[in-house]
């Protein structure tokens, strides 16, 4: 007996379709909240973000990217353009190499303790200048190139999916060795890694190459 979700006869491939199940939003905020600018109420969710998802997309398809930093490490420019500096990293280069092949980029900030995700669509092309470098300086070490994204859309997401998954609620932590740790899941898929040896090393390598 096949599982519910291999029956295919069920699934919804129309507009139409999705409509007989949703209805249109009955809400005029629903829509009105989208804007094409950084409006002067959006800015502070984003000068407040310590943590966004980055979005891409490129030949093998679609990729998300965390980025953290200082709240308000992604700048505001001016209303229509954000910059986000491309901190230390594996060097995948996953997100930059996406968006050399389509520049559309999206954006979900999110901000501890708030319901409220702030969602951003727009282009994005990868800039070296060095003046813009050098506005991302910390402690003596530059980013390597800065997003610079053109924004088209920009509307908050309401606080149901954060409520109901208790994301911000202390008792909703587990403890990280409730996990796989990252040395076992190299080492199974590695011939080449030492997983415990990986493990041990870990936190010293990331707080030296954290910038």
């Amino acid at each position: 007996m096949s599982s519910a979700w291999q029956d295919r006869s069920h699934d919804l491939g129309s507009l139409d379709q999705l409509r007989s199940l949703y209805p249109p939003p009955e809400a005029p905020a629903t829509l009105d909240k989208e804007c094409d600018h950084i409006h002067p109420l959006y800015r502070p969710f984003i000068e407040a973000a310590p943590f966004a998802v980055l979005a891409t997309r490129g030949p093998r398809g679609l990729d998300t990217s965390p980025r953290g930093d200082a709240p308000g490490f992604v700048t505001v420019a001016d209303e229509k353009t954000l910059l986000l500096p491309d901190r230390r990293g594996n060097n995948r280069i996953d997100s930059l190499r996406n968006v050399l092949h389509d520049p559309e980029v999206a954006l979900l900030f999110l901000i501890p303790g708030i319901g409220e995700a702030l969602r951003v669509n727009g282009r994005a092309r990868i800039s070296a200048a060095p003046a813009l470098l050098q506005r991302f300086e910390f402690e003596g070490k530059l980013p390597r190139s800065v997003l610079v994204i053109e924004v088209k859309l920009v509307f908050f997401q309401c606080a149901r999916a954060i409520k109901r998954s208790g994301l911000w609620e202390p008792a909703a932590q587990i403890e990280r060795s409730a996990l796989p740790s990252t040395g076992s899941i190299l080492q199974a898929l590695s011939a080449r890694v030492d997983g415990a040896a990986y493990d041990a090393a870990l936190e010293e390598r990331q707080r030296l190459t954290m910038y």
